[in-house]
C-alpha cells in the first residue's frame, strides 16, 4: 500500500483509534502484527497514518483486540475505505492543511455545537467580516492568500447539519471592521437564526456569575460518540482534541454554557437591539 506523505486529520484519527484499541487489549505492536500475519513495521505504519488499512484487516484487528462495539467498528471501516475527494481538495497546496482538515470534518459531521467569545463563528460570518478577521493576521497575508482564506471560509458555510451556536455579547459588539460591516453581520445572524437546522443563543453581559466559557470551542459530532472531535484555536494553529475524557469534559462544558444562555427568541431580540444601536 502506498505510503502517504501527509495524512489528513481524519486518516490520523483512524490510526489513533486503532492504536488505542490495541493498547486497551494489552498487546504490543509486535504481538498485533503476529496475529495479523504481517510485520510490526506494517502495524506501526497503520498506527501512524502513513498507510491505510483494508476493511478485512481492520475487522480482523478489531476481533483480535476483543472490540465488541459493532457500531464503532463499522464507523472505523467507513473511515478506512472511503475515497472522498471533496470540494476542499482544490485548496490543497494553497492553504495550510488545517483548513482542509476542518472542511473534511464538516463534511462528515453529524452535528456541530459551538461557543464563540470574541468573534462571530466562521460559518456565520459575512464576506466583509471574514476579510476583516483575516486581514488582522500577523504576519500580514498577501492579497492572494487573503482571498483564498475568505473564499474557503464562505464555501464551508454550506452545511445543513444540526448546528447550535452560543455567542457571547462581546463577539456581537466587537467591530472587526466599521459600523456598516458590523450592522450587516448582525443582520446576517438574525437571518441565519431562522434556518431550521440552526439554533442561535446569546450570553449577555449582564449575566451574573458566568465564568464557564473562557475561550471559544467547537464540538463536532462523529458517526458515533467515540469519534466526536473538539476543535480549538491555539497560538500555533488549530488543535483537534479527541481523547474520551476530554470529550466528556467539553461536552459537559457546552451543555453548561448553553443552559446559561438566552433562549433563541430573546437572543434574536438582543441582536436586533445591538444592530439598532450602531
Amino acid at each position: 500500500m502506498t505510503t502517504r506523505r501527509e495524512p489528513t486529520a481524519r486518516q490520523m484519527r483512524l490510526a489513533v483509534e486503532l492504536r488505542r484499541l490495541r493498547e486497551a487489549a494489552g498487546l504490543s505492536a509486535r504481538q498485533a502484527a503476529a496475529l495479523l500475519g504481517v510485520s510490526n513495521v506494517q502495524i506501526s505504519q497503520i498506527e501512524s497514518g502513513a498507510t491505510g488499512v483494508s476493511e478485512e484487516r481492520l475487522r480482523r484487528l478489531a476481533s483480535h483486540y476483543a472490540c465488541t462495539d459493532g457500531e464503532f467498528v463499522d464507523a472505523l471501516v467507513a473511515m478506512a475505505v472511503e475515497r472522498t475527494r471533496g470540494w476542499w481538495e482544490e485548496y490543497r497546496g494553497l492553504l495550510p492543511t488545517s483548513f482542509l482538515d476542518l472542511s473534511e470534518l464538516d463534511h462528515h459531521a453529524r452535528f456541530r455545537d459551538e461557543v464563540a467569545v470574541l468573534y462571530v463563528p466562521g460559518l456565520l460570518q459575512t464576506e466583509d467580516y471574514a476579510r476583516a478577521v483575516f486581514s488582522s493576521r500577523l504576519p500580514e497575508l498577501t492579497p492572494k492568500e487573503l482571498e483564498l482564506r475568505v473564499r474557503h471560509r464562505l464555501a464551508r458555510q454550506e452545511i445543513t447539519i444540526p448546528y447550535t451556536v452560543v455567542v457571547h455579547e462581546s463577539a456581537l459588539r466587537i467591530r472587526v471592521s466599521d459600523r456598516s460591516a458590523s450592522r450587516t453581520q448582525l443582520s446576517r445572524l438574525v437571518e441565519a437564526s431562522e434556518a431550521d437546522h440552526l439554533t442561535l443563543r446569546v450570553i449577555p453581559f449582564d449575566l451574573d456569575g458566568f465564568s464557564r466559557a473562557g475561550s471559544s470551542m467547537t464540538y463536532v459530532g462523529g458517526a458515533v460518540p467515540k469519534l466526536d472531535t473538539v476543535v480549538r484555536d491555539a497560538p500555533h494553529g488549530t488543535v483537534f482534541i479527541d481523547s474520551e475524557s476530554q470529550l466528556g469534559a467539553f461536552r459537559a462544558l457546552f451543555r453548561s454554557v448553553e443552559a446559561a444562555s438566552l433562549e433563541p427568541d430573546r437572543s434574536r431580540d438582543l441582536i436586533h437591539r445591538l444592530a439598532k444601536e450602531l
